[in-house]
């Protein structure tokens, strides 16, 4: 999937103004097209997985269709804890913040090379652009932890992504990669652990909790 000059232009300005990432890895990568699941670390997570990751020119991110569309976006805002519930400047946050996202999210996502995340219907058209991009030789990034209130995340992770492994077993006949990634913003780190692997002789739902065990604990 080539990159938009558009998309290349935002990164560009990106790395000029927010620091340098080293990427440290606990073995060394093979190369084979795999999944990344990091830690979101609030917004900056996946602004330095996209500008500062190694493999970032061959990653493609997984984000919410909703954050996209300018008319979907003040919903998202509204329930991703934007602000501190109860705060003073709740009201004024509320009136003001969904709408402004709306205005300047969109723009800059659709130059994003990315999935688009469905939670109807629609979540095929993820999976079947997740397994084209594998079979291109590139890789995902898939944030699975979901929002637990202001400034946080749960540490017990979606599951609905570990779907996209038997998929790729079947179509491509890749035993699919699951890396742990540890983001360290204050330290300017991006660790990437050991990866867990699809096994395709046991089926996903008697192997689903330890992937995402090993997952969430070196995350």
């Amino acid at each position: 999937m080539e990159m938009k000059k558009s998309f290349l232009a935002v990164r560009g300005v990106v790395r000029a103004f927010t620091p340098k990432m080293e990427t440290v890895w606990a073995e060394p990568f093979d190369g084979e097209p795999a999944v990344f699941c990091p830690n979101h670390a609030g917004a900056l997570g996946p602004i330095d997985m996209m500008a500062h990751f190694e493999l970032c020119d061959t990653c493609r991110p997984w984000f919410n269709a909703g954050i996209a569309d300018r008319k979907t976006v003040p919903a998202y805002v509204r329930q991703d804890f934007w602000w501190e519930p109860g705060c003073k400047l709740e009201p004024l946050y509320n009136a003001t913040l969904p709408y402004l996202a709306a205005a300047v999210l969109p723009p800059i996502l659709n130059t994003v090379p990315g999935v688009r995340v469905y939670h109807d219907m629609q979540v095929i058209k993820t999976f079947r652009q997740s397994i084209s991009i594998l079979k291109d030789g590139e890789h995902l990034i898939i944030f699975a932890q979901q929002p637990s209130g202001y400034k946080s995340h749960h540490m017990q992770l979606n599951k609905g992504f570990l779907q996209i492994a038997p998929m790729a077993w079947r179509t491509l006949g890749l035993k699919l990669k699951f890396y742990p990634v540890h983001i360290d913003h204050k330290n300017h780190k991006i660790t990437v652990s050991k990866p867990v692997q699809y096994d395709p002789e046991i089926p996903l739902p008697q192997q689903e909790q330890e992937i995402l065990d090993t997952i969430s604990q070196a995350m």
